[in-house]
């Protein structure tokens, strides 16, 4: 395989600000590094002390690393523990000070609703809440190692569902309230759930998402159903099924607020997510419960500084692995008070967001750069009508964030002086594995880079060997780590194809992203292997070149795709969201060319796109992600195919087909 050509030139840096090193975690460079050495000395060890400084262990581990059989590795064997308990018990001593008890009055959760409507649950509410719906979860039958799953709005019995699962020791298996029928029976029927938690409906742009409605269809194919749980949301009329259908609030009235814990083997499964495939059914990925634990808490320790009076607000939907990792697992594990909103960012107003920062007094606030790159669209007024000078950490998660719509987060959001952890990993990793440390890593907009102490990382050419340095190439990990998902559910073989068998007896994990490492071993990501685009015999990555779009003043979003060409092998397509300007402008040619010019300047002629059509949106997933490979089809003129369930708006393959 040819390796992949870099393109794009970053030489901004920013240092992190010597104030924030005054009580952090990692302080500065130099504790980092201290750290990776720890982590390379004696890799099982290091983890160890994490699992024992983060966690609390009912009984210790026997092994801390098996890899007698990879790629099914286990970590921590033998140790016992409920994730449960170490979001929720070991918080509720007696002791006053910042230690892991004594926060029983302190916020665990903070709710809005889209509509405005908001609570607050204390550790102590969240005790007892889990407890109750625990109860109910055993008088249902629920066992261990049941799977549940959860089709819920944003809303606290959503944390609530998930916790309680984890008490009792059953599987929980979250869906996307946002997910059609077709899609939550197949996740159903593949994880053969015995219990549904849902809502009557969720509220989403000013309307009412009907969830009630949408598991009745999809129960009409799933036969392994025996219970659904509804809890009244909307209070819009629904369908009951007699003896089959309970309303949540009626449940849990009555139920004792104490519920004896599920002891845990660290390799217990705690929770099946799926994640969708460009063939076949969507992937269901397992993660047990020790490991992802140790990663979810450390993580979100040492990435978002995380401090005892900190308000942190993660954006993300709990229907997604960040939903999981960092608004539930990762801060509750740590005693943090995390935030969660129902609505979406324009919902009812373009400053929502912001609004929501100013009300709660927001310190550290995780988003997706697709969020960024529309709300920076709409202008600069909106953010500016609010006080948000309380922010002193800002994050991006879902894919990489191009520079330009770095330097708006950084200069509009964070007032030049909040650093952006730009942070790179998969549900498949469980938790972040590359990011800067906000009072320690000299950051460069656009890289995510360095890995975190004990993440072994490399770029490699297609024989798994080491690409030269600056040279683009396929991303991996070369050695287990803890949140590392186990297998693919049901499928093993399925597991060990998709992730482990591109080298060969090398045994690296490659997910499919292609990156390039710099002279100072930063790394950036340029976007799926299967996206690049191979011009000419030169291989170049789609993330680069739309980096050189949306820093044309006129652009707000691009995203550029490969469609064949008889001399060329491929040739570069753009698709293209504009900045508000008039609809004289919008198709007019004379942008087209300026455009391909600006290209030009900014990477260079074998970079510049032959065909650009412009669009109101781009077809996206409905946690922001580009789905790139539709955009393929429509540029070459071909008929979709695959797994189309996570896409948010499917009319928007019509119009961009149509237009």
């Amino acid at each position: 395989m040819t390796e992949m050509i870099s393109v794009l030139q970053e030489e901004r840096i920013f240092k992190p600000d010597p104030t924030l090193s005054q009580r952090a975690h990692i302080p500065d460079m130099a504790a980092y590094k201290a750290l990776v050495v720890q982590a390379e000395t004696d890799h099982e060890a290091y983890w160890a002390w994490e699992a024992e400084r983060l966690i609390s262990w009912e009984k210790k581990w026997d092994r801390v690393l098996n890899d007698d059989n990879p790629p099914f590795y286990k970590w921590f064997e033998g140790g016992r523990l409920n994730a449960s308990v170490n979001c929720i018990d070991r918080h509720l001593g007696r002791r006053s000070d910042s230690s892991r008890s004594g926060r029983k009055n302190k916020a665990a959760i903070i709710w809005e609703g889209e509509p405005g409507d908001m609570r607050t649950i204390t550790y102590q509410e969240l005790a007892n809440e889990v407890n109750k719906l625990g109860n109910v979860l055993r008088q249902m039958g629920i066992k261990k190692g049941d799977r549940v799953v959860i089709y819920m709005p944003m809303i606290p019995e959503a944390a609530f569902a998930m916790l309680a699962c984890a008490r009792v020791g059953a599987v929980h298996n979250i869906v996307f309230g946002g997910f059609s029928a077709e899609a939550l029976a197949d996740r159903i029927d593949d994880a053969k759930a015995k219990l549904v938690i849902t809502a009557d409906g969720g509220w989403r742009r000013g309307a009412i998402v009907p969830l009630k409605d949408a598991v009745d269809q999809a129960l009409l194919k799933c036969d392994s159903v025996e219970k659904v749980i509804v809890v009244e949301r909307t209070k819009q009329r629904i369908h009951m099924h007699y003896g089959r259908d309970y309303w949540y609030d009626d449940l849990v009235a009555e139920a004792n607020i104490r519920c004896e814990p599920e002891s845990m083997e660290a390799e217990d499964p705690l929770f099946i997510l799926y994640t969708s495939g460009s063939t076949g059914k969507p992937k269901g990925v397992l993660h047990t419960t020790g490991g992802y634990m140790v990663n979810a808490a450390r993580t979100t320790q040492y990435v978002f500084d995380l401090q005892e009076d900190d308000t942190y607000w993660c954006t993300a939907d709990i229907g997604w692995i960040t939903g999981h990792t960092y608004v539930i697992y990762g801060p509750l594990a740590l005693g943090g008070t995390s935030l969660m909103y129902e609505g979406v960012p324009t919902a009812p107003h373009a400053g929502r967001l912001w609004e929501i920062v100013e009300k709660y007094r927001v310190n550290i606030f995780y988003t997706a750069p697709t969020a960024i790159r529309a709300l920076s669209k709409l202008g600069d007024q909106w953010p500016q009508k609010y006080n948000m000078d309380s922010l002193r950490i800002l994050g991006t998660v879902g894919e990489p964030i191009n520079p330009e719509a770095w330097m708006w987060y950084y200069r509009v959001i964070g007032s030049e002086r909040c650093p952006i952890v730009d942070t790179y990993w998969q549900t498949e990793t469980g938790s972040i594995c590359i990011s800067p440390l906000p009072a320690a890593t000299p950051i460069k907009p656009g890289s995510c880079t360095l890995p975190l102490p004990g993440m072994k990382y490399a770029v490699v050419d297609n024989d798994g060997n080491p690409v030269k340095e600056g040279n683009g190439g396929m991303l991996v990990i070369q050695r287990p780590w803890p949140s590392m998902l186990r297998t693919v559910w049901g499928d093993d073989d399925r597991y060990v194809e998709t992730y482990f068998a591109k080298f060969g007896d090398k045994q690296f994990y490659f997910a499919g992203d292609g990156a390039r490492m710099d002279a100072e071993g930063y790394y950036w990501v340029m976007g799926r292997v299967d996206d690049v685009i191979n011009v000419a015999g030169h291989r170049l990555g789609t993330m680069e070149i739309e980096s050189a779009l949306v820093s044309h003043p006129s652009v707000a979003e691009a995203a550029v795709v490969g469609r064949p060409d008889d001399v060329k092998g491929e040739n570069i397509f753009a698709f293209v969201v504009l900045q508000d300007i008039s609809d004289d402008d919008f198709h007019h040619d004379a942008l087209v060319r300026e455009l391909r010019d600006h290209v030009t300047k900014e990477i260079g002629p074998i970079a510049k796109p032959d065909g650009i059509k412009f669009t109101d949106n781009l077809p996206k997933t409905r946690s922001g992600k580009i789905m790139r490979r539709l955009l393929r089809d429509i540029a070459s003129g071909r008929e979709s195919k695959g797994d189309t369930s996570t896409l948010e708006d499917s009319t928007i393959l019509e119009q961009l087909r149509g237009s």
